[in-house]
């Protein structure tokens, strides 16, 4: 009887596929249960449908890059943080011991250098030996097979691909059935074992036989002896069951097997398996630490890592972004200086418990390249587990960190003392400063005409009255002084000149006001610090950054973090308002709290309205640092620092020179030891006597003609007592400095009205040429 040609064929591919049809049994779970099902019930499945099926399955499994653990290293290569989804550090075979690859392939595939996609013989052997075992000792599949359905596990993206990656189903078994019969095709059996180790989960959080070697016996896998390789080759069947700092008597019992296995396969003698058997696990586990919490810098890991998430190059959205970090396998080498961030903590510990009612915090940056070297904060990195712990970042700006920023006070009159001398001030400049001005609120320049308000600004002294120069005015930190001399700045310049020297300002309309001088804007201690290292560095602005370099698993660099660097004002100008500022640390506020260095060094106190925050932004040649001590309560709301506990001690009433700088002060002094001995450029001769520009004559004319043309010469005019004088009453007498004299620019000059009578016994010859030369010039 003839067979239909169709039928025949059909035949013959049942035939060719017998041996696949035997495997796909053992797949679907006849042998891996240690069960036995009858072969003609897979054979129900339908012959010609089982071989359709296996033709019309994708031919190849595309290998996604296996995820790795991201390293962030410290200025000198230190691990500081790791970051994972997965715990894996991808290792070539050759980078494994051989141990560790005998008990692997003894325990899970004895053939596998001897079989193609499926193991026959060994399935055979495995389910006999696992029924008279009552369990499951050897495996049934292949490495091959295992690795297929590892990858198909890893690189599932959704739940959808996750449920079918692991759905015990017959389809999914004959898919990874066929991708495994693809890999035996292209890619040697070594490729094959070394990705196959290097993405099997080992328990307790880790991947990959490198990290197993790292976390279970701080060793790496090249260095695995024998009794260590067989608890790991032990682990792949089941991680969970056999983790060995959960159940060591199990992981224990199961390496014993692993090694009477190789004994039985002659990989090592019987006495020698014996020998290892005698031993216990020999664990020196070695924590894995994943994010931030764990490190010895962690708000600064923290603030680097939100500074990478802003990065579009490492992603297109945060999302992409964060799995690149944790799963590219990165090595992120930072700014951090571990000695420097010691420091810092140190003192910040010293200075403000974590349960205290205040937040201390210190930022600290490299004048000349932006390196941020230390955050620290008092509230260490923690949940609500103890009293005083947060995840929360007070140090860095708010697009980086947690809080919206804190009023910095009296530490703004850096900018309105830059822009004096940027605009020609001299620095002898005197301003009579009463215990409280009255100012209007329009008679103050702004970018375009003059502050558009009614109102009358009246700020006051706590520091007492007189007349000041840029120097003593600095010092001693006078209100009237400096609201004053902004005035003479105007808003836009300062204002300008703050956002070019790091302070991330928006909001004009409520931020440059009149009472800009005095801090009222908020702004974190990182920007603080990045302002003050702009002067340190004689004017030359840097962006404040985190990381230097990202390299890749293969050691290519991804990207470089150059320093933004850009001259936002003068040498000159810089160089005068360092040596304005050292002279707080030698002779005003600072020396007097006793935070001076011995080497030079420069600063600024700060302290806002009720004392809610108190600061002091200080710095050397080669180093900035900002430090701020705010009044915060349990709940996160901001209140007055006097009255409370500060490290055990009560507060009184807080400052900025002797509450922030004490905390600026013990840091700094251990951390200049090791800074490069350097001083600041003394201000060359032009920029302290300032722009010298010619006075105006203004004799006769009126009084407010006369304010009018000194202040477009770029003269601060104010209008005294009345002097006798020929000139017609009420007109200008002389002016001091006198018209045709030169002062420097922004000067004061003082006009004398007339009062229309000629002084007693000059002949009523008027005082046209005394008024505005010899006797203005000398006044």
């Amino acid at each position: 009887m003839s067979v239909p040609r169709d039928e025949r064929l059909s035949a013959g591919r049942v035939i060719s596929h017998l041996g696949v049809m035997v495997a796909v049994a053992a797949i679907l779970g006849v042998v891996v249960a240690g069960l036995a099902i009858p072969f003609a019930g897979v054979l129900g499945v339908g012959a010609r449908n089982v071989a359709k099926a296996m033709d019309n399955l994708p031919a190849e499994l595309e290998t996604d890059p296996l995820p790795q653990r991201t390293r962030l290293l410290d200025s000198s290569g230190n691990t500081i943080a790791t970051f994972y989804d997965e715990n894996r550090v991808n290792v070539s075979i050759d980078q494994v011991s051989r141990k560790m690859i005998e008990a692997i392939i003894s325990i899970e595939d004895a053939r596998f250098y001897e079989h193609g996609a499926l193991d026959l013989k060994g399935t055979v052997r495995a389910l006999i030996t696992n029924q008279a075992n009552s369990g499951v000792v050897q495996g049934g599949s292949s490495i091959t097979q295992q690795m297929v359905k590892m990858t198909l596990q890893t690189q599932a993206h959704n739940k959808a691909e996750r449920l079918a990656a692991t759905a015990d189903t017959y389809a999914r078994k004959l898919k990874e059935l066929r991708y495994a019969i693809a890999f035996e095709q292209h890619h040697s059996k070594d490729w094959i074992l070394e990705r196959y180790l290097n993405i099997a989960y080992f328990g307790d959080g880790t991947y990959g036989v490198q990290s197993a070697a790292r976390h279970y016996f701080g060793v790496n896998a090249k260095k695995l002896n024998l009794r260590q390789a067989a608890m790991l080759a032990g682990l792949v069947k089941n991680p969970s069951g056999y983790d060995p700092t959960n159940s060591p008597d199990r992981a224990l019992a199961r390496r014993n097997v692993v090694l009477d296995r190789m004994a039985q396969l002659n990989v090592i003698t019987r006495e020698k398996a014996d020998k290892a058997k005698e031993t216990k696990l020999g664990l020196h586990v070695v924590p894995a630490k994943n994010g931030c919490i764990n490190s010895q810098a962690p708000f600064f890991c923290d603030y680097a890592w939100n500074y990478l998430l802003t990065d579009k190059s490492l992603g297109k959205t945060v999302a992409q972004r964060k799995r690149t970090i944790k799963s590219g396998g990165l090595t992120i080498r930072t700014t951090v200086d571990l000695r420097t961030q010691a420091a810092a903590d140190e003192s910040v510990a010293a200075h403000v418990y974590p349960t205290d009612q205040a937040l201390g915090a210190l930022a600290m940056v490299e004048p000349g390249t932006g390196d941020v070297k230390a955050i620290a904060q008092s509230r260490p990195m923690g949940g609500k587990k103890k009293v005083g712990q947060t995840f929360l970042n007070y140090v860095v700006p708010q697009k980086y960190g947690d809080s919206a920023g804190f009023q910095a006070g009296s530490t703004f009159k850096l900018f309105v003392l830059s822009a004096a001398i940027e605009q020609g001030m001299s620095l002898s400049t005197t301003i009579n400063s009463p215990q409280q001005v009255d100012i209007p609120m329009s008679n103050f320049p702004d970018c375009e005409g003059n502050f558009q308000s009614t109102d009358v600004w009246s700020p006051n002294n706590s520091t007492g009255a007189g007349t000041f120069n840029f120097y003593t005015g600095t010092q001693m930190s006078v209100n009237t002084f400096f609201a004053q001399l902004e005035e003479r700045t105007g808003l836009c310049e300062p204002y300008r000149l703050a956002k070019s020297m790091g302070i991330e300002l928006t909001d004009p309309d409520r931020e440059r006001v009149p009472s800009f001088t005095l801090g009222v804007p908020s702004v974190s201690p990182l920007e603080m610090a990045e302002a003050y290292a702009t002067v340190a560095a004689r004017g030359l602005h840097c962006d404040s950054r985190p990381v230097t370099s990202i390299v890749d698993s293969d050691g290519k660099t991804v990207k470089d973090f150059p320093s933004q660097c850009k001259q936002v004002m003068a040498k000159g100008t810089a160089d005068a308002v360092n040596d304005i500022l050292r002279g707080v640390q030698e002779t005003g506020f600072g020396a007097q709290a006793g935070i001076s260095l011995t080497q030079p060094s420069a600063g600024k106190t700060g302290t806002i309205n009720d004392n809610m925050a108190v600061w002091f932004c200080g710095y050397t040649p080669n180093l900035a640092a900002a430090s701020m001590i705010a009044g915060a309560n349990s709940l996160g709301h901001w209140i007055t620092l006097n009255g409370q506990m500060l490290a055990g001690q009560y507060t009184v009433s807080a400052h900025g020179s002797t509450t922030a700088g004490p905390m600026w002060g013990d840091a700094m002094k251990k951390i200049s030891a090791w800074l490069p001995d350097e001083d600041f450029v003394a201000p060359d001769t032009d920029t302290v006597s300032g722009v010298q520009i010619a006075v105006p004559s203004t004799n006769g004319m009126s009084t407010s003609a006369a304010e009018d043309a000194l202040r477009s010469a770029g003269f601060y005019p104010s209008v005294s007592g009345s002097v006798a004088s020929g000139s017609p009453a009420g007109t200008v007498a002389y002016t001091s400095p006198g018209g045709g004299s030169y002062a420097a620019k922004g000067s004061s000059v003082t006009i004398y009205p007339s009062t229309g009578h000629p002084p007693r016994g000059n002949g009523g010859r008027g005082n046209g040429g005394r008024g505005n030369g010899g006797r203005g010039g000398g006044r």
